[in-house]
């Protein structure tokens, strides 16, 4: 009989506020982290916190659409890691965390999900998304890149 090794992802969602971490275990969440601080501030420590504590096989971030330099310093930060560390960093839309809403861009324009495009719409009252970590990622739709997906809307 093979003993079977756990095997630990972390999922950073920190493309709006407040920043979300979850740490999953077999693709189950087992231990989550908050913040309403900006991700410059309090991604690294979280980062640092859930490395010594977990051996990660991988890191999965929201790539985007989003908050441009949220998405910039996260993928700064785990490419870093997984040249240092070795622990893969893997990206996912946001739009597969806050149930396909609008996701806010600058001003009283959003980022939409129209079929596979992705567009900004402006709406005259601000809209209220919420990110979620899911229960379980097995499911999640990984993208086959990683890096940032930056879309930036026309001012």
């Amino acid at each position: 009989m093979q003993n079977h090794s756990p095997n630990y992802q972390l999922l950073i969602i920190s493309i709006s506020t407040p920043l979300l971490v979850g740490i999953y275990k077999d693709s189950i969440l087992i231990d989550s982290f908050e913040s309403e601080k900006k991700t410059s501030e309090i991604l690294l420590p979280l980062l640092d916190k859930c490395i010594e504590k977990y051996p990660l096989s991988n890191i999965i971030y929201t790539r985007g659409p989003g908050s441009y330099m949220a998405i910039k310093l996260t993928y700064i930060m785990l490419k870093s890691i997984e040249i240092i560390r070795g622990i893969k960093c893997l990206g996912c839309s946001g739009f597969a965390l806050n149930g396909g809403q609008p996701i806010k861009a600058i001003g009283n324009l959003y980022f939409i999900k129209e079929k596979e495009t992705i567009i900004t719409k402006k709406y005259e009252q601000p809209i209220l998304v919420k990110f979620t970590l899911p229960q379980s990622i097995h499911d999640l739709e990984l993208d086959e890149e990683s890096t940032p997906e930056y879309l930036l809307p026309a001012v």
